[in-house]
């Protein structure tokens, strides 16, 4: 009798946590204590050295020290946030007044810790932010439009991010496919400004995409044979050549003509 041996079970992904702390023995420490716990961790023990790693790496949470050699923790994460990399942050510092608890999470921290701390307790609101994290990724469609956005009005077309669909006058609902919909989305965000082929690939996919132009001019070309294909036309979506494009409903810039 031949049985047939079940493929191993995909272990899931441990999230990477990058420790910035300029304390070499006590970044050791906290790395040791959360890879015990299942995570991967990147220590950096500078500002800048984050920041070049987090250009060019995706992570799901920083620890982020206030007083570092090169700059504040809080100018760090303004500098992220200016780049659009999101990443959940906790603050994990020896600052214990209240003003600069409030300051960082008024900035957009997930959590503030103080120094000394307990590993377990550490541990636990790590997971806490990454659970509430998760279950807002849950929600997103694409990096640029969540599943609880408001409908809204596009070039005489009604598009309903609820439930991914487009209506056209006087036509049955169509589907609406997910890239469609954040290209559509953004455009109608910023009327009247021009837009680079970079910014709308990093606003749909994510800033961490491996997306090619191509990509991108393929569901450009969706969205038009979806217009044209139910009577209406996008002559106020228009190509920059070298650039990017512009939505100019008002038909008030002369880009692209």
């Amino acid at each position: 009798m031949v049985t047939s041996k079940k493929p191993p079970l995909r272990a899931e992904p441990k999230p990477l946590i990058v420790v910035v702390e300029d304390e070499a023995e006590l970044a050791k420490l906290v790395a040791i204590h959360l890879e015990r716990a299942g995570m991967q961790t990147q220590i950096c023990n500078r500002a800048a050295h984050a920041l070049t790693f987090l250009k060019k790496n995706f992570a799901n949470l920083i620890l982020l020290d206030i007083n570092l050699p090169d700059q504040s923790g809080f100018s760090l994460l303004a500098e992220l946030k200016a780049a659009d990399i999101a990443v959940p942050t906790i603050f994990l510092t020896g600052q214990v007044d209240e003003l600069n608890k409030v300051k960082g999470l008024n900035m957009g921290g997930d959590d503030y810790i103080t120094k000394p701390f307990s590993y377990a307790e550490l541990v636990a609101r790590i997971q806490a932010v990454l659970r509430r994290t998760e279950s807002i990724r849950d929600q997103n469609v694409t990096k640029n439009v969540r599943l609880s956005d408001e409908p809204f009005d596009f070039c005489g077309a009604q598009v309903n991010p609820i439930r991914l669909e487009i209506t056209f006058p006087s036509q049955p609902v169509r589907k609406l496919g997910r890239k469609e919909l954040g290209i559509l989305a953004y455009l109608q965000a910023h009327p009247g400004a021009v837009i680079t082929r970079q910014a709308l690939i990093h606003s749909v996919w994510g800033v961490h995409a491996d997306t090619k132009s191509r990509s991108l001019d393929q569901y450009i070309v969706k969205v038009r044979e979806l217009y044209a294909a139910h009577g209406l036309t996008l002559d106020a979506f228009r190509t920059i050549h070298g650039v990017g494009y512009i939505f100019d409903p008002q038909g008030v810039s002369q880009a692209g003509r």
